[in-house]
């Protein structure tokens, strides 16, 4: 891994938190010290903070973090920087994966960027989470986004898929099948409140997230009412989808979305998988995700096409799903593109520190360097 020479601390994701340091000597990392809606958490973090400042000799050069201006990493980021007189540099979460990627590979070049997740806050100040990107070592661009999704009630329906595939309805123009498709799972108040929620859109902040669109696909097969860990849903997806694969093959798909266009719009997967009937859960998990990361793969093979690069890298948590993965990268090099994705660095939110301490190093080192000669 190659540096700018710069030593950056950065302080990583608010779930699965893991901060780093990044020195001309390579990458240090901490544990993992876990989501900081823990204290517990929250006081690893501060300890290996501090720990480094203790130790750094006046070495460290600028702090990294996240954009969220509320998160604990992003508090003390802030005030680490005061303290020791450097920059305080924030990061948008997805550009932050795909440095990763980059910091990994030692890749100074553009790359086309596919961001696949949860949830990281957008520069528009909305939910992102299925993101296109255009990114080099100093700059980056946001060339397209998953078609959006509401979620009813807030961050309650990442932890209850029924209420993605509520909004799937919604969005597909069927919004009057919410209650008679739910009531029975999660009772006629529940389903009729977030009916009406979406119809006025009330609590319902749109959010382009690859995860909440696994969230609705198992939901809307019948796998995930209630969600007791991140990403039950989207395993259990992949689980059947596999066993499925396993059993029977593979058969040929065709996903039938426009992946010219700037939002990727996938409410026609989520229309099949709504209208399919309970035995062939199977075939219509596994054919979800080979159209998913078909339609994926050609997205990006576009944006890569028409800004004339070779290499697109994949990060962000959703591809720890290794049929989604695998799927997109022959996509891709199908197409004769290079594709690079974290092999010794985690592809999901504790690998983002080492994402955002690249940023910081490239961008301090574009702010420092001598302007060129003139002949």
């Amino acid at each position: 891994m190659q540096t700018s020479g710069s030593t950056i601390l950065a302080c990583g994701a608010w779930l699965k938190n893991a901060a780093c340091l990044l020195s001309p000597e390579g990458v240090q990392w901490s544990a993992v010290h876990g989501d900081l809606s823990d204290p517990q958490a929250c006081k690893a973090l501060q300890a290996f903070a501090d720990g480094w400042v203790q130790h750094s000799g006046g070495r460290i050069d600028a702090v990294a973090h996240d954009l969220h201006p509320d998160f604990f990493s992003t508090r003390l980021a802030i005030q680490l920087s005061q303290q020791l007189g450097v920059p305080a540099i924030a990061v948008q979460h997805h550009h932050a994966h795909v440095a990763v990627v980059m910091a990994e590979h030692g890749v100074h070049e553009w790359v086309v960027g596919l961001a696949l997740d949860g949830v990281g806050l957008g520069t528009d100040g909305q939910a992102w989470g299925g993101e296109l990107l255009w990114v080099t070592t100093e700059d980056w661009q946001r060339l397209g986004h998953l078609s959006p999704l509401h979620l009813p009630g807030g961050d309650v329906a990442a932890r209850e898929p029924w209420r993605m595939a509520a909004a799937a309805l919604h969005a597909l123009g069927r919004g009057t099948e919410i209650e008679t498709t739910f009531a029975p799972l999660v009772g006629a108040p529940a389903a009729s409140t977030v009916r009406r929620m979406l119809e006025r859109g009330l609590n319902c902040p749109p959010t382009s997230s690859t995860g909440r669109w696994f969230d609705a696909a198992a939901a809307a097969l019948g796998l995930s009412v209630r969600q007791s860990h991140e990403a039950e849903a989207a395993i259990a997806l992949e689980r059947l989808a596999t066993d499925w694969q396993t059993a029977h093959g593979v058969e040929p798909v065709a996903h039938g979305i426009d992946t010219h266009a700037q939002q990727l719009d996938l409410r026609p997967l989520l229309a099949r998988l709504l209208d399919s009937p309970p035995e062939q859960a199977g075939a219509a998990a596994l054919w979800f995700h080979l159209a998913l990361a078909d339609a994926l793969a050609d997205w990006a093979a576009h944006a890569a096409q028409q800004r004339n690069v070779q290499t697109v890298g994949l990060s962000g948590g959703c591809f720890f799903n290794q049929l989604l993965k695998n799927r997109v990268i022959a996509r891709l090099q199908a197409q004769g593109l290079r594709v690079l994705w974290p092999q010794h660095n985690s592809c999901g939110d504790a690998g983002l520190a080492l994402g955002q301490a690249w940023v910081a190093a490239q961008q301090l080192h574009s702010t420092t360097k001598e302007p060129a000669l003139c002949a």
